[in-house]
């Protein structure tokens, strides 16, 4: 009994004295952590302003990207409701609003009608899987940025395409919309077209 009234004397005493520590030794580790934490603070602001700059080079809006069809194979979205699938080249959330970002190259001032409806469908399809209103998307054609705001008319404009489509399915009748050769000459459906545009030249 005795004993052990000692040992456990003895053991609280070490115990005490190894807690409190050397002064100089928890000035070394303290300057350790911190310098540490300077270097990992440092390194993530590099990075961090690397991939700002990386998606500033392609267009890409800042905002934290919540999903990628660009640089890994990401899955499809799918609107249960309109049954509608798409995979938007980035997803961003900006503003606490979920964004879908579609890249586009090629010809034009201006983004093409067709390239507005795709957005607009990644709009609804982006608003359904996430249950979040989708107020607009953003188009990057040749590093220039088109702000798309997903409006009424916008919308209706959608459902009105989407009701087109799904009777050329049903009916197998496609009518050409528009009177531009090159449009033709490098349409990927041109073998299946029994209307093309001739070209002049």
């Amino acid at each position: 009994m005795v004993w052990a009234t000692w040992s456990n004397d003895t053991l609280c005493g070490v115990s005490s004295t190894s807690l409190r520590g050397d002064p100089i030794d928890i000035l070394i580790v303290s300057f350790v952590l911190v310098m540490g934490a300077i270097v990992i603070f440092a390194y993530a602001t590099r990075v961090r302003s690397a991939v700002r700059k990386e998606k500033k080079s392609y267009g890409v809006p800042d905002g934290l990207i919540l999903y990628s069809d660009l640089n890994v194979l990401a899955v499809s979205l799918f609107s249960k409701r309109f049954l509608l699938t798409g995979k938007p080249d980035y997803v961003v959330r900006k503003e606490n609003q979920c964004i879908p970002v579609e890249m586009k190259s090629g010809g034009g001032a201006y983004p093409y009608q067709s390239q507005v409806i795709q957005l607009a469908a990644y709009c609804q399809i982006l608003e359904d899987t996430s249950g979040e209103f989708v107020p607009a998307g953003i188009l990057v054609n040749n590093n220039i940025t088109y702000t798309i705001p997903f409006n009424p008319k916008l919308r209706f404009e959608l459902e009105s395409v989407m009701k087109t489509m799904r009777t050329s399915l049903r009916t197998g009748f496609v009518q050409r919309n528009h009177h531009d050769s090159r449009r033709c000459k490098y349409c990927s459906m041109r073998r299946y077209c029994a209307d093309p545009v001739q070209d002049d030249l």
